[in-house]
């Protein structure tokens, strides 16, 4: 994305911090994420006239910040609902990645999406509304994602007359539920997006706040580990066998690795079958490697000949769990309920297998966070229903924990009829 004129051009070896935008309807989500954008200058000058022009239009004597998202809710609106609108901006001090999510309920499945990946999560709460029930599923999706920070931005502070104990309750009762949530660090701004108080400069308005604005906030927020600091997981995508004169006994291993490093020389284990051989070269691009780090995508070529297909992992120690029975908190993202008794398709990184819902033990009330058994005997999870599942697989499964591998701790479970998504599922082993 091209800029205005930053007076200082991004610097390519800034960080990269990626970031979702959640919270309810109407809470001023796309004015803040259109304010954050036209204040850091991380607009391109075309968009920039547009949205003057088409606000002149409408009578208005500054431009509307929100017509900047408005292009990317059209596209929901003729009905891609999966997909997440992504931002990509700088400054000079990072660069961002940023997944606006909507805030209607019926669309927590792009949240979900967006925050798969986030390092930060921006939860928006209207200054006179305080926290909802999006407020509170989007929080409890956040933090059973794995999102290791959070910055509850309190906004339209103008209509509340900037007033201090408004924001201070708001930031109190947020910080009880996200405790509670065991959300390890959140972080609190009061803002207008629609004047652009302490959004990327400070605000007049309210002396009282110290803190940093919302963009220092988000340009000094702590990356989280690094991925290649774990142990190597490589699921295969695609295996090469090369039909050129020079190759003809090329045989690679492609795929993305999600964690880890791999070198020539270093052992690894071919999974389901349970092989362990050694990593005879690396490809990256067409070209020798001497290391590969996640996330960089690579071929792999081993010592020995074994049969490896796609849907398999190649992984260092310490091993992948190797299950038939998978315990998991999910995200119930379809409008037909999941029941116990269910099959499924499981889809984990690149391999799909056959499944049955052994039970559904209960759901959570994400008002209060308790924990709710089925009283009826027919347990079931409804659309947007957080809950916890165990699930039997037709064929082992190599699967993470979630809390040590996002990529491949994680899930979908899909419909075998029709093949739509139904489930979003985080293993985590143990009795939660």
């Amino acid at each position: 994305m091209g800029t205005t004129g930053n007076p200082t051009a991004p610097a390519e070896a800034a960080s990269l911090l990626r970031l979702v935008t959640a919270g309810s309807v109407d809470d001023g989500k796309s004015t803040l994420v259109g304010r954050l954008l036209h204040d850091s200058r991380s607009l391109p000058a075309d968009q920039l006239a547009a949205v003057v022009e088409a606000s002149q239009v409408r009578g208005l004597d500054t431009p509307d910040l929100a017509l900047f998202t408005d292009g990317l809710r059209a596209e929901r609106e003729q009905g891609i609902t999966i997909d997440v609108a992504y931002r990509h901006f700088a400054t000079a001090r990072r660069r961002f990645i940023l997944a606006d999510t909507p805030g209607h309920v019926q669309y927590t499945r792009n949240m979900v999406t967006g925050a798969s990946t986030a390092e930060l999560a921006l939860i928006l709460v209207d200054a006179r509304a305080g926290l909802g029930e999006q407020t509170r599923r989007h929080t409890a999706v956040a933090a059973l994602l794995g999102v290791p920070h959070v910055v509850l931005v309190v906004n339209k502070m103008d209509l509340v007359g900037h007033a201090e104990p408004v924001f201070a309750a708001i930031t109190e009762e947020f910080a009880r539920y996200a405790a509670a949530l065991d959300v390890r660090r959140v972080d609190a701004v009061p803002v207008s997006a629609l004047h652009g108080d302490n959004v990327v400069t400070p605000s007049a308005g309210m002396p009282w706040y110290r803190g940093p604005t919302l963009l220092e906030r988000l340009e000094t927020a702590p990356i989280g580990a690094d991925p290649a600091a774990r142990p190597a997981r490589l699921p295969v995508q695609y295996v090469i066998r090369a039909r050129t004169s020079g190759h003809r006994e090329y045989r690679g291993y492609a795929g993305q690795l999600t964690s880890g490093r791999l070198r020539p020389g270093d052992s690894v284990t071919v999974l389901p079958a349970g092989i362990t051989t050694t990593v005879a070269a690396l490809d990256v691009l067409g070209e020798p490697s001497d290391e590969v780090r996640a996330p960089q995508s690579v071929a792999v070529r081993l010592a020995d000949d074994i049969d490896v297909s796609r849907g398999d992992m190649i992984a260092a120690d310490p091993l992948p769990q190797m299950t038939r029975d998978v315990a998991a908190t999910v995200v119930h993202l379809a409008e037909r309920p999941l029941r116990t008794g269910d099959r499924v398709l499981l889809k984990h990184a690149t391999r799909t297998l056959r499944a049955v819902v052994t039970d559904i033990p209960y759901s959570i009330a994400v008002d209060t966070l308790a924990r709710v058994e089925p009283t009826d005997g027919g347990a079931r999870l409804r659309m947007n229903d957080i809950g916890r599942v165990l699930l039997r697989t037709a064929e082992p499964v190599t699967m993470d924990d979630y809390r040590d591998h996002r990529d491949t701790g994680s899930f979908l479970l899909i419909d075998p009829a029709g093949g739509d998504t139904l489930t979003a599922g985080l293993h985590t082993a143990g009795p939660e």
